[in-house]
């Protein structure tokens, strides 16, 4: 697969989610998803156009998706790992921040992410990563920090009271803490320099992370679970999950690192 077949994706999920976006919202749960998590009618919404689209380009792909699970189409091939809305919650309340996160990934772990494409829905801000090509932002290359300054440091907090105590030492480092509610835009912020660090001390999931790990590593960042350990070998699934610690550059990161190692000392 092509940036631009995944941008054409793209294009119809903004304009049909925002034509409809009030509905959506009012519209009642309709069960739960292959992730476990509720299902509500803009995640079906947007996972169906996603199919119909990967149907259109006929070619064998396994679709593996927050909402229903896996799909082979013409028996199957690479992998298309979707998140139809990350940033629900977002979407739902009214909050102007949530996006479609798709990796394709040619093998079954995230190392294997040869592409990677983010859209925020309300913007129309397109983020992608080429494996070896680069990060861009509506198509103009960026980079991620590159000094080792505190400037803003974003996170997610699943559970804040388990979560949060987790990184405080993190979070009381920066001038500026942000929870954006949307693991793929944090990502792809951090990929073009906005945010400095990013930290999930919960578990993410394969298709929350995998398009913004690409965007992360192509852009000069590092990328691990929240101990430093690789996460290149998760398997790519519904149900793979890890903490995430991704950082601007490799000294911002070996910085986190050791703040989070001396908490666990004290």
């Amino acid at each position: 697969m092509e940036i631009a077949q995944l941008r054409k994706i793209g294009k119809r999920l903004k304009k049909e989610i925002l034509l409809h976006l009030e509905e959506l919202r009012n519209a009642a749960p309709i069960g739960k998803g292959a992730s476990g998590d509720i299902t509500h009618p803009i995640d079906k919404k947007a996972e169906d156009i996603v199919i119909e689209e990967a149907e259109k380009l006929k070619i064998p792909l396994t679709i593996v998706s927050e909402e229903c699970g896996v799909i082979d189409i013409r028996g199957g091939g690479i992998k298309l790992l979707l998140d139809p809305i990350d940033g629900s919650r977002n979407a739902l309340s009214g909050i102007p921040l949530f996006s479609t996160s798709i990796a394709i990934v040619d093998g079954d772990t995230i190392g294997n992410t040869s592409l990677g494409y983010v859209i925020n829905l309300i913007s129309g801000d397109e983020f992608w990563a080429i494996k070896g090509g680069g990060s861009f932002l509506n198509g103009i290359p960026v980079k991620t920090q590159q000094d080792s300054t505190f400037k803003v440091l974003a996170y997610e907090a699943q559970t804040p009271k388990v979560d949060i105590p987790v990184i405080m030492p993190l979070i009381s480092m920066f001038s500026r803490a942000r929870c954006f509610g949307s693991t793929a835009l944090d990502l792809a912020f951090l990929a073009q320099g906005a945010i400095s660090v990013f930290a999930v001390p919960s578990n993410s999931r394969s298709f929350d992370f995998a398009a913004g790990y690409l965007m992360v590593k192509e852009a000069g960042g590092f990328i691990t679970d929240l101990t430093g350990g690789k996460i290149e070998d998760i398997k790519i699934s519904v149900k793979s999950t890890t903490s995430l610690l991704a950082a601007g550059n490799e000294e911002l990161h070996k910085k986190m690192l050791e703040v989070l190692c001396n908490q666990k000392r004290n």
